[in-house]
């Protein structure tokens, strides 16, 4: 029997972009192309500028994670790596204060892929190296297909373990709590298909992007007071709060949960709480909390993206 298939052949990546600066670069920035960066590194990218100055040198990509969180850099290299690029990250790191770093190559040599290895292991859990291969493909002679090979990248698990050292027994519940919502929230379908669960961590609450700058979602765990819920949060609009905190009543009734607006000094939102969840006694019980709460984020988001607020 034969079979009507096509070869894949590696194309050059000068071909298409002959110079970093003013063509891979000007490529990466465009939003799609940084979004396509982002999921393959398992973030929410948004660009702040490009060639952005630190010192005398330049940052290719000066970015943030979504909703303003940790700064990025990404230094862009379509050679193979050197000792001198690899300095860069770090100096750019450095002068920006960046905790996420992601050096995008044509070819990884072993000793820097060890450097990132090594970088990932002796670094806080809130810094992440990303060692990518850039590389494009084609089918006889089709367009060739961008494609970012993911060679080294932070082991999250292993972080965690190391930075809850240290922790009181409630931050270490806490961290534990989010490394299986972790675990929950990869495998249900539903959810991991609109929302990625944020880095495990020891607060009480563990931030969901639903893709705006001015709102976003929160899952909350309050030990103290046996309940656990999920949080609609404006940084920095109240009126988009205040819409969401007008129809807090109807959102209680579609989530089956305690609606609990709040209006601090610059942030508002409402606070959706399951009551009688004890987290501390019963962890064997923290997989069906899990659930609810992966759950009702699904129908939170939904009802807030059809309000339309960034409109």
């Amino acid at each position: 029997m034969k079979y009507d298939l096509g070869q894949i052949e590696k194309v050059p990546l000068k071909s298409i972009w002959p110079h970093e600066a003013l063509d891979f670069t000007k490529w990466l920035s465009v939003e799609e192309n940084l979004s396509a960066l982002g999921e393959a590194i398992d973030l929410e990218l948004e660009l702040i500028e490009t060639e952005s100055p630190v010192g005398s040198f330049r940052a290719d990509i000066f970015a943030s994670e979504a909703d303003g969180g940790r700064r990025v850099i990404i230094e862009n290299q379509l050679t193979e790596t050197d000792h001198d690029h690899l300095g860069k990250i770090i100096t750019y790191a450095a002068g920006k204060d960046a905790r996420v770093v992601v050096w995008i190559v044509g070819c990884a040599r072993e000793p820097h892929r060890q450097a990132i290895e090594w970088l990932n292991q002796n670094t806080d859990s809130d810094m992440g190296f990303f060692l990518v291969e850039m590389e494009l493909w084609s089918i006889e002679g089709s367009k060739p297909a961008p494609r970012f090979n993911v060679v080294e990248k932070p082991n999250d698990w292993a972080k965690s373990v190391k930075a809850s050292e240290g922790y009181s027994e409630a931050e270490r519940m806490r961290l534990a709590y989010w490394q299986r919502y972790c675990d929950l929230a990869y495998a249900d379908d539903r959810f991991s298909s609109v929302m990625k669960p944020q880095r495990p961590s020891r607060n009480h609450w563990s931030t969901l992007h639903i893709g705006s700058s001015s709102y976003h979602l929160a899952l909350l765990v309050y030990a103290n007071q046996n309940k656990i819920g999920v949080e609609f949060y404006a940084p920095d609009n109240k009126s988009i709060g205040e819409r969401v905190i007008q129809r807090a009543s109807e959102l209680a009734g579609l989530l089956e949960a305690e609606a609990v607006p709040f209006v601090a000094e610059k942030a508002s939102g409402v606070r959706f709480f399951k009551n009688g969840c004890n987290f501390k006694k019963n962890p064997e019980k923290w997989d069906d909390y899990i659930s609810w709460q992966l759950q009702t984020a699904v129908k939170l988001r939904e009802a807030v993206l059809a309000m339309n607020l960034d409109g």
